[in-house]
């Protein structure tokens, strides 16, 4: 990817029939050149889109933007922005932003999509991420991070355009179904503002100097391999090791996301094959040295925001369901009716012994699923923590019980932001933190 200024980029934020929001200041219709100010509602119709305020309709239109006539004091409000989509802390919010605004109909849905500078935009994905007051080398290792992900997400839809490749998440047989989530779903902009991507929630989400001063003294640094920027993926905690794209993704080996153990040289952590059952179950049983290992509350709250703490098992875990529970659960997630479960195989993990495909069984129907984020989705009402798990199955007097007992919070790819915390308090710089995570790659400056 060749770079010569810092880019622009499109931010999908909020979708639905009709969208709310504030013009706080003097706004300018990029194809009239007409001012706008305070509230409206955008409503997708018949005839396009429709802007309405308490006047009635103040214009139409398939393709709305709207710019701020001063873009360093302009800013708007969209009102009830879901935000944590589908997790456990999903919930609705007003949310500022600054940059332009612009709105897309797409059948009888509208998405509101915020442009803006690339380094405005990650002051505040670190906020949004993690707390703002998070260690310095932190805040700057993340910053790297994310403007690397960033750039090869939107160098892999360049790419894949050039070549007129058809993007591929799914593949379903009648006894298997493999499917990742990745950026399938996106058209209409370069990235969303919610966990599927990078939480992104403007100037909603209070920054700090420090956060200022981490983006402006990496900016335009990111992370590479040879030629191209690395698809530099994150999680909350890996659980003590790191997992493979591949086991997450699409089949695609990057040398720079391999197993890595998180800890300090000499620690006291087995390097084992965890995708050998036996190693995994021993693993998942054990709670092993590892900088995400910690219950540090100053830590932890500097990296983590206050409805990621309405849950503080991170390292290690355990869900119990009973057998009706589970069925429901499954059906409900699914749309699949097993019947009655009476089995969760694990069939194949990954190098932190996350599983990539687990067996369903019950007396209707029995299925292989895959890959992780598909796992953790047909086991709970919003998502396991992780797909690295073991299962316990307990028959009692009021029935059979399915226990599982597992490791880590995410997909565990890349950076440990837990681990990366913890090396940031101990005093490791942000070069050093990064290249822990991504072995042999490189920082470099691309603008």
């Amino acid at each position: 990817m060749t770079v010569n200024k810092e880019p622009e980029i499109s931010v999908g934020i909020v979708s639905g029939s009709g969208l709310t929001f504030t013009l706080n200041g003097d706004f300018i219709a990029a194809d009239t050149g007409r001012r706008y100010t305070g509230i409206y509602t955008a409503l997708a119709g018949s005839d396009g889109i429709t802007i309405r305020n308490e006047a009635g309709t103040v214009r139409a239109g398939d393709e709305i933007t709207f710019s701020p006539s001063s873009p360093d004091t302009g800013s708007f409000t969209l009102h009830a922005v879901t935000i944590g989509v589908d997790f456990h802390w999903q919930r609705n919010e007003d949310q500022t932003f600054r940059g332009n605004l612009k709105f897309i109909m797409r059948g009888d849905r509208l998405t509101a999509v915020n442009i803006l500078p690339v380094e405005e935009y990650l002051a505040s994905v670190i906020s949004s991420e993690m707390s703002a007051t998070s260690s310095g080398e932190l805040l700057r290792a993340h910053a790297v991070i994310s403007r690397s992900w960033l750039l090869a997400q939107i160098d892999k839809t360049l790419r894949l355009s050039d070549t007129g490749e058809k993007y591929r998440t799914s593949f379903v047989t009648d006894s298997e179904i493999t499917r990742w989530y990745d950026r399938e779903d996106h058209r209409d902009f370069d990235v969303c503002a919610d966990d599927h991507c990078q939480r992104y929630q403007g100037i909603t989400r209070a920054s700090t100097r420090e956060v200022e001063v981490a983006v402006r003294e990496t900016a335009g640094e990111v992370l590479m391999q040879g030629d191209f920027i690395c698809d530099a993926r994150y999680s909350k905690c890996c659980g003590g090791a790191t997992e493979l794209f591949e086991n997450c993704w699409e089949p695609v080996s990057h040398p720079y996301l391999r197993k890595v153990l998180d800890a300090p040289a000499g620690a006291h952590i087995p390097d084992t094959d965890l995708s050998e059952e036996a190693n995994a179950i021993e693993w998942i049983n054990t709670s092993p040295e590892a900088f995400c290992n910690t219950s540090d509350k100053n830590i932890l709250s500097q990296v983590l925001n206050n409805y990621d703490q309405e849950t503080n098992d991170f390292f290690r875990w355990k869900v119990t369901y009973r057998q009706d529970e589970l069925s429901d659960l499954v059906r409900e997630r699914t749309g699949i009716d097993f019947g009655r479960i009476t089995s969760l195989e694990p069939l194949t993990r990954g190098t932190s012994g996350r599983l990539s495909r687990l067996r369903i069984t019950g007396d209707k129907k029995s299925l292989v699923i895959g890959k992780e984020l598909e796992i953790r989705k047909a086991l709970s009402k919003s998502h396991l923590y992780s797909s690295a798990f073991r299962v316990e199955k307990i028959e009692g007097h009021d029935g059979t019980l399915f226990v599982l007992h597992g490791a880590g919070w995410g997909h565990g790819v890349g950076l440990c932001q837990i681990g990366a915390a913890v090396m940031g308090a101990a005093g490791y710089t942000y070069r050093q933190i990064i290249s822990h995570y991504f072995v042999g790659a490189e920082i470099r400056q691309l603008y």
